[in-house]
Formats: structure tokens, C-alpha cells, sequence
């Protein structure tokens, strides 16, 4: 497995380093260094595509922001806010050797039931799925692309 393979999302120039064989790097949303895993690798290159491809501001992102389900701590890999503060994009990061399947489609429906945002991606840094929550309806569908941020 190569740790630092390439994705289907751009490259960007991350500073990695080797902390006695563990490589780093530096993730500018939470500040501080670490360690790089394939989920990680796929979670700091689309960061990086929502705030430089779609301009979605990074003092918007929370990164494995923390919350309950039926009494069970969980971790969202990427919350996305508006200006008001409201969540408008659930992201969930796979390692890229994770197929993206209807249980990976499951996981991100379950947090949604916490967090309730009519926007979902889910990715593997190889392929990337977008889908539009119509919560009225209760009605969701694919779209082919995500949309760039809107103040």
C-alpha cells in the first residue's frame, strides 16, 4: 500500500514529514501535526480541493468533529458551515483501498440523521459522490459535481 498514492482530486504541496518513520503533516484546519494514514491522506487532499477548487473558506471547516448517535460517540471526518453558522456539506473520508459502498452510503445517512445537511460527499480520494438532501420530500438525488461555496 503506497501511503502517499495519488488521488483523483489535485495535487497540493503539503510539508510532510518523518517523525522516526511515521510520516506528518501538517493540517491547517485543527493546526497542528499529524500523523498520516490513508483516511487522512484522502481527508487533508479534499480539504484542500473544498477551500482551493470550490472556495469553500477553511474558518468554515471542523475536521472529525465529534457527536452522538443513539448514545454512541462518532466522528464526522468533515462538517462544512455557512457564515450563519448553519451545516451545509457532511463529507466522509475513505481510505482509498475502501470501496464506496451502499454500507459507506449507510454510515454517512446515520450521521446525517444527527446532523441533518442537504448536502452529502462521500469519497475515497479515487471516486467522489455528491448527493442532494430534500429533507420536505424526503427525497434525495446524485448530482455529478459539488457546487462552490456561496456565501
Amino acid at each position: 500500500m503506497d501511503l502517499l498514492q495519488p488521488l483523483h482530486l489535485p495535487p497540493y504541496p503539503f510539508k510532510i514529514t518523518d517523525e522516526n518513520g511515521q510520516l506528518t503533516l501538517f493540517d491547517e484546519i485543527r493546526k497542528k501535526t499529524i500523523i498520516i494514514t490513508p483516511e487522512e491522506w484522502v481527508r487533508q487532499h479534499f480539504v484542500q480541493y473544498l477551500i482551493r477548487q470550490k472556495h469553500y473558506p477553511k474558518t468554515l471547516i471542523k475536521l472529525e468533529g465529534g457527536h452522538k448517535l443513539n448514545g454512541m460517540p462518532k466522528r464526522s471526518d468533515i462538517v462544512v458551515f455557512n457564515s450563519s453558522g448553519e451545516k451545509i456539506l457532511l463529507v466522509e473520508c475513505k481510505a482509498p483501498s475502501v470501496t464506496i459502498d451502499q454500507k459507506v452510503f449507510d454510515q454517512v445517512a446515520r450521521y446525517n440523521i444527527v446532523h441533518k445537511i442537504a448536502l452529502l460527499a462521500v469519497t475515497n480520494g479515487l471516486q467522489h459522490y455528491y448527493c442532494v438532501i430534500d429533507f420536505d420530500k424526503q427525497q434525495y438525488k446524485f448530482i455529478d459535481e459539488l457546487p462552490d461555496y456561496r456565501r
